[in-house]
């Protein structure tokens, strides 16, 4: 299925970065269609040269793949008029609504779907997204190789084997840009109590965050032994290190995880009624 033709019911941010990130790569963007209400996004769309309808149905004649990408609450209301014409074509459906069972989506659409679901996140929109799947068991081997190509071209992607990882996936990267915000935030008001300006911080800690995050992904290194390799014994970082383990930092990380991943099955259920 290489440059299968791909439609996409959503042309919201996600969608639209995946589909920037696919021209990008070099994917032809005549075998790409988007279908959204909204005029203006739709033409701004179009000027990246891929086509463009406001009308759902008009895709499944067309297209090899259906892209999923409205908001989880509506989902059903929108594939579910859908069904015939899906049974008919016989489309690989992907869907990047969170929290939204593959179960579900095949039910809705008249059953015996192939079915990929993702969870990406918002680096996403920089090209620098990481991005959890999952297939159920009408997936082929091509049709996980192409969608693969098309993640990897967002970022990284990571498949997990049972659908229910995909709540651990949304721990530890859906939700997870906003836990290096949030303590990109507290870093900053740090460092601005100690006098520097919040441009100052801001520009030394997000270079910082970002030259880490290199390392790891380019050394290979363990960021264990990473941190170690900074840390002088009685210097400046083992000192805040130090502090970082007497707050119990692992345990609260862990807890914050762990309640993300909660409430990530929380809303797959009630989202599946």
């Amino acid at each position: 299925m290489q440059h299968p033709t791909i439609g996409f019911i959503g042309g919201g941010n996600m969608a639209t970065a995946i589909i920037n990130g696919m021209l990008a790569s070099g994917y032809p963007a005549e075998r790409i269609w988007v279908c959204d209400p909204n005029a203006n996004q739709l033409t701004s769309l179009a000027q990246g040269g891929v086509n463009t309808t406001d009308q759902a149905g008009a895709l499944l004649p067309k297209c090899d793949v259906i892209t999923l990408a409205v908001k989880p609450q509506i989902l059903k209301s929108v594939i579910e008029p859908l069904a015939t014409a899906v049974q008919q074509h016989q489309p690989l459906i992907v869907s990047v609504a969170a929290g939204v069972s593959a179960e579900s989506i095949d039910r809705w659409l008249g059953g015996n779907t192939a079915i990929i679901r993702t969870m990406p996140n918002t680096p996403a929109l920089v090209q620098t997204g990481a991005t959890g799947l999952y297939a159920n068991d009408r997936v082929s081997q091509s049709m996980r190789s192409s969608i693969d190509d098309i993640f990897k071209a967002i970022g990284v992607t990571v498949w997990v084997d049972q659908e229910a990882d995909l709540h651990a996936v949304t721990a530890a990267g859906g939700s997870a840009p906003a836990y290096f915000f949030r303590f990109m935030e507290a870093m900053s008001k740090a460092a601005q109590n100690q006098g520097l300006s919040e441009d100052q911080a801001l520009q030394l800690i997000v270079q910082t965050c970002l030259g880490a995050a290199k390392m790891v992904q380019q050394t290979g290194e363990n960021p264990a032994e990473l941190k170690r390799r900074v840390m002088s014994p009685k210097g400046t970082t083992e000192q805040a290190i130090l502090r970082f383990d007497e707050g119990g930092l692992d345990a609260l990380v862990e807890d914050a995880m762990n309640a993300c991943s909660r409430r990530s099955v929380e809303l797959s259920k009630e989202l599946d009624q």
